[in-house]
């Protein structure tokens, strides 16, 4: 991990197609004050959008209906081009016609004034540095999940968000908005955990987070870079590669690749399933059981199966998606519960205690424990006080809601690092092969300093993350 620290007012060299921008300082954002005040004529938020591409076409549009969007940004000028015009369709449709610009580079929309809210949906490994400029410009900020690529982003995020003050919602969807059994259960997540929470399920032994496998790839050749793209930057803290792509086939909807939506499933830039599912189902599951603020006191990889080779937790090729397909990872709790992140299973969450059962997901609620609310509802005000007292809606509108009263949002950081954590534990213990035990309290691995050497990671120079 480089030791470089230079002043977080002072740009970082990004590329070298953006090296003259490297010594410009940070313009704190006045735009937006700590009341939540816009200086917006008609008092709704300013937006700029980092991160354009397949994921921002579901949260942009949702933000626009709350904010007025002033910036698009992307390395893909593609990507950028239609992020401009879904942004610029929407304002005209909605009468709030505003001039948007375009950037390539994030940091001319971290430098605006005039911009209160960045909304981030890039790849996993540019989440950190952004929210973290963003935050110490003076935005406040979405961010899509999973929010880090490691542990100790998460604590950077932690400590630059208690210096600024800022309002910071996670893209963790299922604390607000799923609904299934056709409306039957609005929010059954959260119905869900208010079950658990009231005791309904009685004490909690076992939980299994089933997040399906993860894809795997043939070996992949070399290939041009995409025009358009700026390889140099979306890499970004990860190593410098050749950008490597196979064929379309048949139901898939992108070429394999390491770049857009595959990028997933590489572990120099994700952590495969188990950070892109992971990151929504052990929230839940860890919310449920009362284990959001704490963590596991060991983890273990019982099954892990890697698509390559792996060589002192790397893996040996390059040409191919190296997260592991198929896993097993159990995780226990100072309160006793053992939790399962799994690849196997049908997608959700089974939680068992020993009174009765519920499995939740996106599309099911279902189990003795959900059989019995037909006889003993919950409590009236049961989802509206799990919801920090506020009344469920959208996502993006409790974020919203928060930038005005200063609040911080349903999916806040310290409990979304505290389930990244476990997601990351369990990464590295199936990249190293052995148990790992952690101590909550210190967030540290016990008695391993090679495994608690991999909270980081090296960054490659000039896309380091400065706190």
């Amino acid at each position: 991990m480089t030791k470089q620290k230079n002043s977080r007012r002072d740009f970082l060299v990004a590329s070298a197609g953006t090296a003259g921008l490297a010594a410009t300082p940070y313009f704190f954002s006045t735009a937006r004050a700590q009341d939540g005040k816009s200086s917006s004529p008609n008092d709704r938020p300013n937006v700029g959008f980092i991160g354009t591409g397949d994921r921002w076409r579901s949260v942009g549009p949702q933000a626009l209906k709350f904010a007025d969007g002033l910036a698009v940004c992307d390395v893909d000028s593609n990507h950028m081009d239609q992020g401009k015009k879904i942004v610029n369709d929407a304002q005209e449709k909605s009468g709030r016609s505003r001039n948007v610009d375009s950037y390539e580079d994030y940091r001319k929309v971290l430098d605006r004034k005039d911009i209160d809210v960045v909304c981030i949906v890039t790849p996993d490994h540019w989440h950190s540095k952004i929210a973290i400029e963003a935050m110490q410009a003076g935005k406040d900020v979405y961010c899509e999940k999973p929010l880090t690529l490691t542990i100790d982003e998460g604590k950077q995020i932690i400590k630059v968000l208690k210096e600024t003050g800022r309002v910071f919602q996670v893209g963790t969807q299922q604390r607000s908005e799923m609904s299934a059994e056709k409306g039957k259960y609005p929010q059954q997540f959260l119905t869900a955990v208010a079950l658990c929470k009231a005791g309904r399920l009685g004490k909690i032994q076992k939980v299994e987070c089933r997040i399906n496998g993860a894809p795997t790839s043939p070996a992949l050749p070399n290939a041009p870079v995409p025009s358009g793209l700026n390889w140099d930057m979306w890499l970004g803290q990860a190593p410098m590669t050749e950008y490597v792509s196979g064929p379309t086939e048949e139901k898939r909807k992108y070429p394999y690749s390491r770049a857009h939506y595959e990028f997933r499933w590489w572990y120099e830039y994700s952590g495969g399933k188990m950070t892109d599912w992971g990151a929504h189902h052990v929230d839940i599951a860890t919310w449920a059981i009362g284990m959001d603020a704490s963590g596991p006191e060991s983890v273990e990889g019982l099954m892990a199966v890697h698509p390559c080779e792996f060589k002192n937790g790397y893996p040996t090729r390059s040409d191919m998606y190296n997260t592991a397909s198929k896993f097993d990872i159990q995780c226990l709790y100072p309160n006793g519960v053992d939790l399962h992140i799994m690849s196997e299973g049908e997608n959700g969450i089974l939680i068992t205690g020993d009174k009765a059962e519920l499995f939740v997901s996106r599309g099911a609620l279902r189990g003795t424990a959900i059989d019995e609310l037909a006889d003993n509802p919950l409590p009236e005000d049961a989802i509206k006080t799990l919801y920090k007292g506020k009344t469920p809606g959208s996502h993006m509108s409790n974020f919203f809601d928060c930038i005005k009263t200063r609040e911080q949002p349903i999916s806040d950081v310290y409990t979304h690092h505290r389930a990244m954590t476990t997601c990351h534990l369990a990464n590295i213990a199936i990249r190293l092969g052995r148990k790992l035990k952690w101590d909550p309290k210190t967030e540290q691995i016990i008695g391993d300093d090679e495994a608690n050497a991999w909270q980081k990671r090296e960054q490659r120079k000039g896309y380091e993350i400065v706190t």
